[in-house]
């Protein structure tokens, strides 16, 4: 079996099948946590952590495997990392920034504590944890995401491969409350867009790892 016999494009029933194994579990663990109100569930902590590196690393080599046996060219998965993508990811990173916070700004006056600000204040996650979670997170969520079922969906027009990315994306954040799922749809759609242009992965992937170290380093040091 070639390199060349193999594709990268998906069928629906592919893309469920492989986004069901990567994020159902985090779809799941999301919704159930709306159903039952928001309880307070605590914040990152390093068991809390590698767990989630532990089960990405897993969900990953199952779809991989899956993929491989679908003739998928799972070799086109892997980021070209360059040192022009590695600084377009932090140009990227800004951005989706901006655009997450300019999306919930509106509603962001008088608002009721949100379920992701309750677990910012429990996280005690360490600095070297924050480390490898964010790269593990940050290259699994967008090489699913964006790698796999947004450019395998291309085919199907830009607005259905970017429309179904967001949910799945904002389906397995809606633990985060109202205006987190907000802001990581705003993200997402800056992450989508720019895959869909440019068609390079690092960048998003570089984006989203460094966003998440921001983001715990100012949780852990606030």
């Amino acid at each position: 079996m070639t390199a060349a016999a193999r594709r990268i494009d998906t069928t629906p029933v592919e893309a469920f099948v492989v986004t069901a194994v990567c994020f159902g579990w985090a779809i799941w663990t999301s919704l159930s946590t709306v159903l039952a109100g928001y309880p307070d569930v605590g914040g990152f902590s390093d068991g809390g952590a590698l767990s989630i590196v532990v089960t990405e690393f897993i969900c990953a080599a199952i779809a991989l495997v899956l993929l491989y046996l679908r003739r998928y060219d799972v070799a086109s998965l892997v980021p070209e990392v360059t040192l022009r993508d590695t600084l377009l990811g932090l140009a990227l990173m800004f951005l989706a920034n901006w655009a997450g916070a300019l999306a919930i700004d509106p509603f962001y006056a008088g608002h009721a504590e949100q379920p992701i600000e309750r677990m910012a204040q429990a996280t005690t996650v360490s600095a070297p944890m924050i480390l490898v979670m964010s790269f593990v997170n940050g290259t699994f969520e967008e090489v699913f995401l964006l790698g796999f079922l947004q450019r395998g969906l291309q085919a199907h027009g830009t607005s259905i491969a970017l429309g179904v990315t967001l949910l799945v994306r904002v389906l397995y954040h809606l633990y985060q409350g109202p205006l987190g799922a907000l802001s990581v749809l705003a993200f997402g759609l800056v992450q989508g867009l720019w895959y869909a242009r440019s068609r390079r992965l690092w960048s998003p992937v570089f984006s989203h790892v460094m966003c998440d170290i921001v983001a715990f380093l100012a949780i852990t040091h606030r």
